[in-house]
C-alpha cells in the first residue's frame, strides 16, 4: 500500500515537471522584460533618423538598443537599427527597419506564387544560418494574406505563416512603406488565433508612422539614388533584380544571414504577472 502510495506521488511529480519548467520560464522572461526601457504612450518614437511614429494611449514603443535586447529574448539573433511597438498586454509585436535602397518605382506587378517558391526554396540557407547561431528553424508553409500593394498609401503587405522545428505556427504580417531614399519594413509578429484582430491594430498603428520632411515618397527629385529593383524584389528581401545576373543563391545569400525574413516571437498575453509590467492608468 505504501509503495503505490509513493509510486502515485512520483507520477504526480513527473506530471507537474513540465509545468513547472514552462512556469519557471515564464517568470524568468517576465523579468527580462521588465528590466527593458519601455516608452508610454502616449508619446512619439522616433524610428531611427528617417520617421516617426506616435505611440497611443496603451501602447508602448522601444528603441534601438532596447529593441535589440527584445528580439534577442524572443529567439531571434542580434538585430542593429530595430524599433518595436506594441499593445500593452504585448500579445503582438511590430518591428521597424529602414534600408536605404534608393527610390523603388511601384509600377511592377506581383506574381505571388512565384516568390512564394522562392521564399521556400530559401529555407534551407537560412536554417543553415540560424543553426549556426544557436536557433531553431523557421520554415515557410505559405501565403496567409498574398502580396498586395496600395499606391495611396505607398504600401506594399503581405502575410506569411511559418513553421518552427517544433510544429509551432508563427505569422509574419509584414508591411514595406516606400519613401524618398528607401523603404521603411514594419513586421508585426502574431499567432494564426489573433491575426485577423491584430492586423486591424497594426494597420491602425501605421497610420500614425510618418516619413520626417525630405523623406517622404512623394518628395522625389530628379537626380535621387534609384533602386535596383522594384516591389517584387521586396518580397525577397532586395535581392531578386540582380539575382539575375549574378545568380540567385550567390547573391540572395546575404540576405538569408541577416534574416530580413521572419521574426519570432512568444506568447506575452500569458505570463503571470504582466500587466504589473506598465504603471496603471491613473483614474
Amino acid at each position: 500500500m505504501a509503495n503505490r502510495f509513493w509510486l502515485r506521488c512520483l507520477a504526480a511529480l513527473l506530471l507537474a515537471l513540465p509545468a513547472l519548467a514552462l512556469a519557471q520560464e515564464d517568470s524568468k522572461m517576465l523579468s527580462e522584460l521588465k528590466k527593458l526601457a519601455w516608452q508610454e504612450g502616449p508619446t512619439s518614437g522616433n524610428v531611427g533618423t528617417k520617421a516617426t511614429i506616435k505611440v497611443p494611449a496603451q501602447y508602448v514603443f522601444l528603441d534601438e538598443s532596447n529593441t535589440r535586447r527584445f528580439l534577442e529574448l524572443n529567439g531571434n539573433p542580434p538585430m542593429s537599427d530595430h524599433y518595436l511597438i506594441a499593445p500593452r498586454s504585448l500579445a503582438w509585436f511590430a518591428v521597424f527597419s529602414f534600408e536605404a535602397t534608393g527610390y523603388i518605382k511601384d509600377d511592377e506587378k506581383i506574381d505571388a506564387d512565384s516568390l512564394l517558391k522562392k521564399l521556400q526554396d530559401s529555407d534551407g540557407p537560412s536554417n543553415e544560418e540560424r543553426k549556426r547561431l544557436g536557433l531553431g528553424g523557421l520554415h515557410t508553409v505559405g501565403w496567409e494574406v498574398a502580396p498586395h500593394y496600395d499606391s495611396a498609401s505607398r504600401r506594399l503587405e503581405w502575410g506569411m505563416r511559418l513553421k518552427t522545428d517544433d510544429d509551432k505556427m508563427v505569422i509574419n504580417y509584414t508591411s514595406r512603406l516606400l519613401g524618398r531614399t528607401g523603404v521603411m519594413s514594419a513586421i508585426l509578429v502574431s499567432s494564426p488565433q489573433t491575426l485577423t484582430a491584430d492586423t486591424r491594430e497594426f494597420q491602425s498603428a501605421l497610420e500614425q508612422f510618418s516619413y520626417l520632411p525630405g523623406e517622404k515618397y512623394s518628395e522625389f527629385k530628379s537626380g535621387d539614388k534609384m533602386a535596383e529593383y522594384g516591389l517584387a524584389a521586396l518580397i525577397l528581401g532586395g535581392a531578386a533584380a540582380v539575382a539575375t545576373k549574378k545568380g540567385f543563391w550567390a547573391v540572395i545569400g546575404g540576405f538569408f544571414a541577416a534574416f530580413w525574413k521572419i521574426l519570432a516571437g512568444v506568447a506575452a498575453a500569458g505570463f503571470a504577472g504582466l500587466r504589473s509590467m506598465f504603471r496603471r492608468d491613473k483614474a
